[in-house]
């Protein structure tokens, strides 16, 4: 059984030159093109396509923001974003929109063919600037996040002494607890920063601090 794909492009000489790629294929078959966001969401729903190709600057609104509003209706349909822009704001807005791929309009045909293919097997088929974007914004957004929240604000203010320069003893009576309470919060600091000493723990205090 084909793979049933929708094109949504509001460039027509590119929505039908994919669509002429598609229907070539023996495993896949073009069964509607929209050249505007209004008429997707108005039809997709009749067809409930295997995958969409959805551009992002469609005239008349964003392709997001059909995912966002076709999304609960045609659960099963993947939708891949097929566009000319590559700002991390319109492929995080489309990821959270529902969007499981985003690719770039320079990509090779072979390429988006295997992205269809593989966006209907389940993956979630990028390009590999696209990938590498996604990969750093949770490099840097994703301890941040998790790390600091960990620790307890005894910890933090530990650890903010830690970074003043203050020696254990001077921590224990600045807070008014004991030497190897002290300790006791730095091992937990350590463990929890995934660091193994103190010029390690005050450099990541510092770096998500800022």
């Amino acid at each position: 059984m084909s793979i049933s794909i929708a094109i949504v492009e509001d460039e027509k000489n590119y929505n039908n030159t994919l669509k002429k790629v598609i229907d070539y294929q023996d495993d896949m078959k073009v069964v509607a093109q929209f050249f505007d966001g209004n008429s997707a969401l108005e039809k997709l729903p009749d067809y409930s396509p295997d995958v969409v190709m959805m551009d992002i600057q469609l005239q008349d609104m964003l392709g997001i923001e059909v995912i966002e509003r076709l999304r609960k209706e045609i659960p099963n349909t993947q939708f891949v974003m097929c566009t000319s822009f590559e700002d991390d704001e319109k492929i995080f807005n489309s990821l959270k929109a529902g969007a499981i791929g985003y690719l770039i309009k320079g990509e090779s045909m072979e390429k988006i063919l295997g992205a269809i293919r593989d966006a209907h097997n389940g993956g979630a088929p990028m390009s590999f600037s696209i990938a590498r974007r996604v990969l750093n914004h949770f490099e840097r957004q994703l301890p941040e996040l998790k790390d600091l929240n960990e620790l307890t604000e005894r910890e933090k203010e530990v650890l903010e002494l830690l970074s003043q320069g203050f020696l254990y003893k001077e921590i224990a009576d600045k807070k008014f607890i004991s030497i190897d309470t002290v300790k006791k919060h730095i091992g937990n600091i350590y463990r929890k920063l995934q660091v193994s000493n103190k010029v390690e723990a005050i450099n990541k205090f510092n770096h998500l601090k800022n």
